[in-house]
């Protein structure tokens, strides 16, 4: 049987390249850490990083071997806020973000298949601080973003300040980023970033 892997199967984690689409995301559970500041610098995020995947390796392995259902680790995502939403677009300041590091929990896993896997990764940095939440972020404008995670300002300056509200629609939720790419593996130039934006009808 082929491994589930949300990246092919799930049509929230696909977006194109140069067009802002409005997708329906079902509500989702996901592994999360909280944090502030600059995702660069900060040890907080290196050490959430440090704790959502091993968990989530442990929940696979977990799920593989007691249930026979394999899946693709899905990618790290993170919501992202700050009071002033140009510290996203053009002022780029990320000491004054905060964050939610995070890392889907697939159908069918259950809370206590979720509870087994935490308590045999208790020496993650963050193992206090993980915890188990359903984001129903519902509709949602989405595109992909290739290339530096710098170079996202004047993207997410046009999906906020153009398409969103030329289409009657207004900012309700966090700032979304799923990392289709490994950051440690691939350029700079050839990153794969899905960025979200939860949305209302006005």
């Amino acid at each position: 049987m082929a491994k589930f892997d949300p990246k092919k199967e799930l049509p929230s984690y696909r977006a194109r390249k140069g067009v802002f689409d409005l997708v329906e995301v079902p509500p989702l559970r996901y592994l999360m850490i909280d944090g502030t500041g600059d995702p660069n610098t900060s040890a907080e995020y290196r050490d959430a990083l440090a704790t959502l995947f091993p968990v989530a390796y442990r929940l696979k392995f977990l799920s593989k071997r007691e249930h026979d259902r394999d899946y693709v680790v899905p990618p790290l995502e993170a919501l992202w806020d700050a009071a002033d939403k140009t510290a996203f677009t053009t002022a780029r300041d990320k000491s004054r973000w905060t964050w939610t590091a995070m890392i889907l929990v697939p159908d069918g896993i259950d809370d206590e298949l979720v509870s087994r896997a935490k308590q045999q990764s208790a020496e993650v940095p963050l193992f206090d601080r993980l915890r188990v939440e359903t984001l129903d972020e519902g509709l949602c404008v989405q595109t992909l973003h290739i290339g530096s995670y710098d170079d996202e300002g004047p993207v997410l300056a046009r999906m906020h300040d153009e398409f969103i509200p030329s289409h009657g629609l207004r900012m309700t939720g966090t700032h979304h980023e799923i990392y289709l790419s490994d950051a440690r593996r691939v350029e700079p130039a050839k990153l794969r970033t899905i960025l979200r934006q939860p949305v209302a009808r006005v």
